[in-house]
């Protein structure tokens, strides 16, 4: 038997009424007896103990326990006398209690009016279970019975990195980002040397690039570990090829998308959390290459923009499981070979490309995936250029070409947590185009 979640209840006593919601919360309470049951119900005033992750427990009325059950179960044992409105807490410290579960006996005392031959149950991870002894009848009860795991803050990753690219040939050049935006000066490349390829996150602090050109399409990646030091080549998995974007999905995956083989193509290539590419997934969406990609709402993702047999500005959203979408109507002027990166923590942002001409203006994506219309451009409008997080929830755009394909450029525009971009930077690092980068921890 689980506590009571998805219901409500009214639980009435001598001294007035407590109404409780769905999930369990405390939505109203009159009268100073039941009321006093209920002061509490978000865990204030108990006193909390150090973290149990032994198999058993006595647990103690007033108290609150973090249990711990990464390498058991717990089987708490509850007071054997309880008065009316005693409150114990229990939350899943580790986020464990999916794989071992918490058992509760409540030792000759009645359970949401169950006897304690009743098997009482806890077993999904993140859970925190509030409890108080409502009276002999029904003895204990839950008053919050709730996983909290979107309840986590979250933050991204603090560093990035911009990677190979032409500076009139192809490189394999890397530049490191600090967690205050600043670039450093080139490192030696490692890997195949190419343009025109993409770079996404992983793992929830790690980063890989893919594909790209040299002097044919190439499929081959370099994973970057959580210390921004790039690997030696992968053998290549799908379809080789060039102009593809790639973006982070799912909190801790990611996905290469389109680009240009012999023609424009919407295949994808999923990028599990230990960097390993799959093989390829059947296009969704138009074909198109030169496009950009990000991720916005925390675990999805968008790609936009690019060429079709011109410059358009669709998008197709990425679900939390890599699942791409059809396109969506675009916003905002169509370019070829913009950016996108992430900001404030659950946004994007697309910046830059061209259209007959070279843009700077941005277009902002909510924490929905919605595209906002055009933001009057900042900085040095130019095409072929990539960019990344830093910080944990600020965004840099990098390099490209401000000029028919030359010259190349190494300045740098940052992004506010606010989604707001800088001036110019001065650039850091051998000017160059067709780059990508990704952030890593």
């Amino acid at each position: 038997m689980s506590g009571i979640v998805g219901s409500k209840l009214n639980i009435r006593g001598s001294g007035g009424i407590a109404k409780l919601g769905t999930d369990g919360q405390v939505l109203t309470s009159s009268g100073a007896g039941v009321a006093a049951a209920f002061e509490d119900a978000a865990g204030g005033g108990l006193d909390w103990q150090s973290v149990t992750t032994g198999a058993t427990l006595t647990a103690v009325a007033g108290n609150g326990y973090p249990i711990d059950t990464t390498a058991q179960a717990c089987t708490i044992t509850l007071p054997a006398s309880a008065s009316v409105g005693d409150q114990i807490m229990f939350t899943d410290y580790a986020g464990t209690w999916g794989t071992y579960s918490i058992y509760l006996d409540p030792n000759g005392l009645n359970y949401q009016s169950k006897d304690d031959t009743w098997t009482v149950e806890y077993g999904t991870d993140d859970q925190v279970l509030h409890i108080v002894y409502i009276d002999t009848t029904e003895g204990w009860m839950p008053i919050l019975d709730k996983a909290v795991t979107d309840d986590v803050p979250y933050l991204g990753n603090d560093e990035g990195i911009f990677g190979f690219g032409n500076t009139g040939s192809v490189c394999d050049i890397t530049n490191l980002v600090s967690n205050a935006g600043v670039v450093a000066s080139d490192v030696t490349g490692v890997g195949t040397a190419r343009r025109s390829l993409g770079a996404t996150e992983f793992g929830g602090d790690k980063g890989i690039f893919g594909f790209g050109f040299t002097t044919s399409n190439v499929d081959a990646t370099n994973l970057v570990s959580n210390a921004g030091v790039v690997a030696s080549d992968v053998t290549g998995v799908g379809t080789a090829r060039r102009e593809l974007k790639a973006c982070s999905y799912g909190e801790d995956k990611g996905i290469f998308g389109f680009g240009y083989t012999t023609s424009n193509v919407g295949t994808t290539n999923l990028v599990t959390n230990a960097g390993v590419v799959g093989t390829d997934v059947t296009a969704v969406g138009t074909g198109k290459n030169g496009l950009a990609a990000c991720e916005y709402g925390i675990d999805t993702a968008i790609f936009g923009f690019g060429y079709v047999s011109g410059a358009v500005s669709t998008t197709n959203l990425v679900s939390n499981t890599g699942v791409v979408s059809s396109d969506v109507t675009g916003v905002g002027t169509a370019r070829v070979q913009p950016a996108a990166c992430g900001y404030g923590g659950d946004k994007g942002i697309f910046g830059y490309g061209s259209n007959g001409g070279y843009q700077s203006v941005t277009n902002l994506v909510s924490n929905t995936g919605v595209v906002s219309s055009d933001v009057t451009g900042v900085g040095t409008a130019r095409k072929a250029l990539a960019a990344c997080e830093y910080g944990g929830n600020k965004g840099i755009f990098g390099f490209g070409d401000i000029q028919g394909y030359a010259p190349y450029v190494s300045m740098t525009n940052l992004v506010s947590n606010a989604g707001v971009v800088g001036t110019d930077v001065t650039g850091v690092g051998s000017a160059r185009r067709e780059t990508s980068a990704c952030s890593f921890n």
